[in-house]
């Protein structure tokens, strides 16, 4: 599903497009699920919510200057994340949301557009 045309500004990464196993951002097509940060995007080896872990969102957690708030994109369904790993994160001082993949990229320009601090964890559908 095409979401923009826009092209980012700035080296800001912009989800253009989202389908059957993988995403368009910033002009590039990537397969399978990735983690975007505000000026990169990196494929993600997690393909369901159950494999999501602390260390699988590592390189969001390190970015420095730091990510406010986390989206993660749970396939074509909302997941609730678990406890811990909210608790984790919340400790950090790092939101973290979920919600279903399509969702998830469209939030994520939304707050992009905002000029806020976020990174987007998408599980391919």
């Amino acid at each position: 599903m095409e979401l923009t045309k826009q092209t980012p500004a700035g080296g800001l990464q912009v989800i253009q497009g989202y389908g059957r196993a993988g995403f368009k951002v910033s002009g590039v097509r990537h397969e399978g699920s990735i983690l975007v940060l505000p000026d990169q995007t990196m494929s993600w080896p997690v393909g369901k919510t159950s494999e999501l872990t602390l260390q699988s969102l590592k390189p969001i957690i390190e970015t420095n200057p730091a990510i406010e708030i986390v989206i993660v994109g749970c396939g074509a369904s909302l997941s609730m994340l678990p406890l811990t790993l909210r608790e984790v994160m919340r400790s950090k001082k790092i939101g973290i949301e979920s919600m279903d993949t399509g969702a998830a990229c469209r939030t994520f320009n939304v707050l992009v557009g905002e000029g806020r601090r976020v990174a987007a964890a998408l599980i391919a559908l």
